[in-house]
């Protein structure tokens, strides 16, 4: 597994590189760890640009990086298996996307954006690009993670929905698991809408038929991976993602895995309403995996589904 992180001089970068060098231990991957900078403005004169000011910028991308590989060296990530890398785009999700390609990357690895709760992941400009378009899976850190991470990944909780494209990156997330070394459970919520009591009287009926239903689809998700680890299965009943989710039992060391929208592009992430809402909701490090992904799939490549 080869994991590209999103560093800057921040808090935001801190928590990034700490959940990076997690991924790093627990599955012997390599690391490159990658500063975005905004491309130079052109100068007078058509084709020249500013050379002090590329200068400065290559300078500014090379000093963090430097922080980087101080950190990572403390965090016990052997500096065989990072690799730098400046690189420059508009915008830097997207030129994370460009980065993710050259080196043909695994897995992306962000922080938060500030402004975001403690504990809770929010989505700036830089996880927006990533999360409308990237060709591998991404993984985001909340906000803090830095300042107390775990020792260890200790499971995987998908959220899971029975559609007919949710196979392949259901596979490629329980792949991910295995990496980690975590096992891996399976998860529903099945939402109460607000209100909805005072209206229909057999709304009990219509729940509890519903989270039969789901009951089901997890017992058959489940069931293509028998003859490995037990996968467990949690279907939770509740009123809104963020109610529903903060009643479920996370672990110090919990991942949560949510698959793209199904609106979305083959072969990419692609945050819709229901995933965006489980994003911040979450209380641990949250993957997004691309609608389509298979498992060993060349990253940025698309074929039919």
């Amino acid at each position: 597994m080869r994991v590209l992180v999103g560093y800057s001089s921040d808090d935001r970068g801190a928590d990034a590189l700490a959940l990076a060098a997690l991924v790093v231990r627990a599955a012997g991957a390599s690391l490159v760890a990658a500063n975005v900078h905004p491309p130079p403005w052109p100068a007078r004169g058509p084709g020249s640009v500013d050379a002090e000011w590329v200068a400065y910028l290559k300078g500014e991308s090379q000093a963090a990086l430097a922080e980087a590989a101080e950190a990572l060296a403390a965090s016990d990530v052997p500096e065989s298996v990072v690799t730098l890398r400046v690189h420059s785009h508009r915008g830097s999700g997207r030129g994370l996307i460009e980065v993710a390609r050259a080196v043909d990357a695994d897995l992306i690895v962000i922080g938060s954006a500030p402004r975001g709760r403690r504990g809770r992941i929010a989505i700036g400009s830089t996880a927006d690009q990533l999360l409308h378009g990237s060709p591998v899976p991404v993984l985001l850190a909340p906000r803090g993670y830095a300042g107390d991470p775990p020792d260890r990944f200790e499971r995987m909780t998908v959220a899971y929905w029975h559609r007919r494209d949710a196979d392949g990156p259901l596979s490629a997330a329980a792949e991910i698991a295995t990496a980690l070394g975590v096992p891996m459970r399976l998860l529903t919520l099945v939402l109460r809408p607000p209100g909805i009591a005072a209206k229909f009287k057999d709304v009990g009926g219509v729940l509890d038929r519903q989270a039969a239903q789901a009951d089901e689809d997890l017992r058959e998700a489940a069931a293509r991976f028998a003859g490995g680890p037990p996968v467990e299965r949690l279907t939770a009943v509740g009123t809104g993602v963020a109610k529903t989710l903060g009643g479920v039992d996370m672990l110090p060391g919990e991942v949560l895995a949510c698959l793209s929208s199904h609106g979305g592009p083959l072969r990419k992430v692609f945050l819709g309403e229901g995933s965006g809402k489980i994003v911040r909701a979450a209380p641990c490090p949250v993957l997004l995996m691309p609608r389509g992904a298979a498992p060993g799939a060349p990253p940025g490549r698309e074929t039919a589904g």
